[in-house]
C-alpha cells in the first residue's frame, strides 16, 4: 500500500510538472524597451573637444495602458543613462528622444525631465522620466524604432554630447 501512495504522490508530481498551462502571448508586452550607444561622434554636427572622449548607453522603458483593442491610451517611459569617460564635471542639462535618422538635427519628440545633472568623475548613471509622452509618438516609436534617437546635452554642449538611434529590445 505505501508502494501504491509513493507511486500515486510521484505520478502527481510528473503530471503537475507537464501540464503547463502557458500559452504563448499574442500581445505585445506592456513594458517596450529601447537601448541605444550614446556616442559624441554620433552628434549632428560630431562633438569635438574634451566631451568627445566619452561614449554610454540609455534603456529606455514605456509603461504603457493599453484598450480592450489594443490601442495605447496613456504611457510613461524611463531612461537610464549609463555614461563614462566624459571630462569631470560635465554636467547634464537636458536628455530626449528626437524624429530622425542618423545624421540629421531632427525635432523633439519626447523630453526626459533632467535637472542640471553634473558628471564629478565624468562618468555616472542617470534615471530620468516623462509621465505623459503624447501616446501617438510612443505607438510610432514601438512600430518604428530606427527612426528615433536618444541625446543628451551639457552645458559645453547645449545641442547634445552624445546620441544614439533606438533599438527594440523587448
Amino acid at each position: 500500500m505505501k508502494r501504491l501512495s509513493a507511486l500515486g504522490v510521484a505520478l502527481a508530481f510528473l503530471a503537475a510538472g507537464c501540464s503547463s498551462s502557458t500559452s504563448p502571448s499574442s500581445s505585445s508586452p506592456t513594458e517596450p524597451t529601447f537601448t541605444a550607444t550614446l556616442m559624441p561622434s554620433n552628434e549632428v554636427p560630431p562633438v569635438t573637444g574634451p566631451e568627445a572622449s566619452g561614449s554610454g548607453n540609455v534603456t529606455i522603458t514605456f509603461a504603457v495602458t493599453k484598450d480592450a483593442n489594443g490601442n495605447i491610451t496613456s504611457a510613461s517611459v524611463t531612461f537610464v543613462a549609463n555614461l563614462s569617460g566624459f571630462p569631470p564635471g560635465t554636467t547634464v542639462i537636458a536628455g530626449h528622444i528626437h524624429k530622425g535618422a542618423p545624421g540629421c538635427a531632427c525635432p523633439v519628440a519626447i523630453t526626459a525631465n533632467v535637472s542640471s545633472t553634473p558628471l564629478a568623475t565624468g562618468s555616472g548613471s542617470l534615471v530620468l522620466s516623462n509621465s505623459a509622452p503624447d501616446v501617438a509618438i510612443v505607438q510610432d516609436i514601438l512600430t518604428n524604432p530606427g527612426n528615433y534617437y536618444f541625446n543628451l546635452h551639457s552645458t559645453l554642449n547645449p545641442g547634445g554630447f552624445a546620441r544614439g538611434q533606438l533599438s527594440r529590445v523587448q
